[in-house]
């Protein structure tokens, strides 16, 4: 026997593994499931449509059985109407009958159209058709009224009939008139009615249930057209979904844009805290590289407390990557005015000679976590008492949804021109006093975190700079 290939053995097993990888990667990205909507909405569909189908159809069968059924009894009454108004007494006693009745089949014997007129103790009078035989009479009971029912009768024959009691004029005893009729043709009549409207509403099920399918399909297809707008936006060759939806879909296509975007300014909030982190250890690293190049006496002090700098920055951006993550917390709140007094009693120690002035409400909250909110707070205060003149006044306000916090200094300021430029990491106006020039740029970029502003002004009571940071307020509870 021949021995196989191994190249050819191993490359058809190499052959063969794209395609396995490809579904076992789309299985795992597929994930649990709770089956086809599609399925079931059709489901639900067949469902209802055949219990509305079969109830209308009952109720219809119902009423044209009822109405066939009425039909041939009312043709029934009138012979029997017709056969009691042409009826009278002879003189021995017996009954005649002033007309024949028109229909030929009462002639013809065992035609399955019989009349009978009988009374107790007499002979019964009857119709050719019935021939040697009679219709049941029971004495026990007398009709006024016309009185229907079936029975099966002259050698098993299944007959509808309608019978009435009345006395002729003359006759001193009740006649009971009888009309029957055989009911082969009534129940052909009803099973032919009702195999048609078992056939159409059988096919009217199945065209709705097709139209539902269509109708699904159909509803269903821009969840498809979302499907291959994302799979483009996956492989890089879009970054939104942009084709138009219809109105009920386009509030999910806004939402999910919305989550890309966010996606988005997360991973550039993540490079600039980055960058900041960056530049925050370039500067010690700087310090410790001279020193150590120098042989300086002091190196092991140096490093010390550059390293200790360092520890800072990176504390401070684990920070506000934690913040980023907590960004949206329906439970984040934290108090203002208590993260103020805080603040103030810090900034107090550090500087002894800047008095601190407070104003506003003190019952308001933020959507911000306490340690940001203090960080934020921290920053702009001691800026405030660092570069200020000596007196710094925080102001506390809510205003449409947010809350305000005003921090103004008597200062020298921040020129218009520089404002914006202030905000870059590590710009530094005043070099001549210690900082990483970070702090603005760190309270801007928590604020934004948490959905909130900081702008820069002059103060109108002070003279030097007023920073205005705006905090979405907390939802008040209880």
């Amino acid at each position: 026997m021949a021995e196989a290939d191994p190249s050819r053995v191993v490359g058809s097993a190499e052959a063969g593994r794209p395609d396995d990888m490809t579904s076992v990667q789309a299985s795992a990205r597929r994930g649990p499931t709770t089956g086809s909507l599609s399925r079931r909405m059709i489901l639900i569909a067949a469902v209802w449509i055949a219990l509305l189908l079969s109830g209308g159809g009952y109720a219809l069968d119902k009423v044209l059985a009822s109405a066939v059924t009425r039909n041939f009894d009312d043709q029934l009454e009138y012979w029997l109407q017709s056969r009691l108004l042409t009826s009278e007494i002879g003189p021995d006693g017996e009954v005649l009958f002033t007309r024949e009745l028109a229909d030929q089949r009462f002639v013809e014997p065992n035609s399955g159209l019989y009349w009978q007129v009988s009374a107790p103790g007499l002979e019964p009078f009857r119709s050719r058709s019935l021939w040697d035989q009679r219709l049941r009479y029971g004495a026990n009971r007398r009709y006024r009224e016309t009185h229907y029912y079936e029975s099966v009768q002259l050698g098993g024959e299944k007959l509808q009939i309608v019978e009435r009691d009345a006395r002729l004029p003359g006759s001193n005893v009740f006649w009971r008139f009888q009309v029957a009729q055989n009911r082969s043709g009534l129940d052909e009549q009803i099973a032919v009615l009702r195999r048609t409207l078992v056939r159409s509403f059988v096919l009217l099920g199945l065209g709705l249930t097709v139209l539902a399918a269509l109708q699904t399909f159909y509803g269903l297809w821009p969840l498809r057209r979302v499907r291959a707008e994302i799979i483009r936006m996956r492989e890089g060759r879009s970054s939104r979904v942009s084709s138009a939806m219809p109105v009920e879909v386009a509030p999910m296509v806004e939402e999910l844009n919305a989550l890309i975007e966010h996606n988005e300014r997360q991973a550039e909030e993540a490079r600039r805290h980055a960058g900041n982190l960056a530049h925050a250890l370039k500067t010690p690293l700087t310090v410790i590289m001279n020193a150590a190049t120098a042989n300086a006496d002091d190196l092991a002090e140096t490093v010390v407390r550059e390293a200790r700098t360092m520890r800072r920055q990176v504390d401070h951006h684990l920070a506000r990557a934690r913040a980023v993550g907590r960004r949206g917390s329906a439970h984040s709140r934290a108090d203002v005015w208590p993260s103020v007094e805080s603040v103030e009693r810090a900034v107090g120690r550090l500087y002894r000679d800047v008095r601190i002035d407070m104003d506003g409400p003190k019952g308001l909250q933020v959507h911000v976590e306490r340690q940001d909110l203090d960080e934020m707070l921290g920053n702009l205060i001691e800026n405030a008492a660092k570069y200020g003149g000596g007196s710094v006044f925080v102001t506390v306000r809510a205003e449409a949804g947010y809350v305000e916090i005003l921090v103004e200094d008597d200062g020298a300021g921040i020129p218009e021109a520089d404002r914006v430029r202030i905000f870059d990491r590590g710009v530094r106006l005043d070099t001549g006093k210690p900082g990483t020039g970070l702090g603005l740029a760190i309270v801007r970029d928590v604020a934004e975190i948490y959905g909130g502003t900081v702008a820069l002004e002059e103060s109108e009571d002070l003279g030097g700079l007023m920073v205005r940071l705006r905090l979405p307020a907390a939802v008040q509870t209880g």
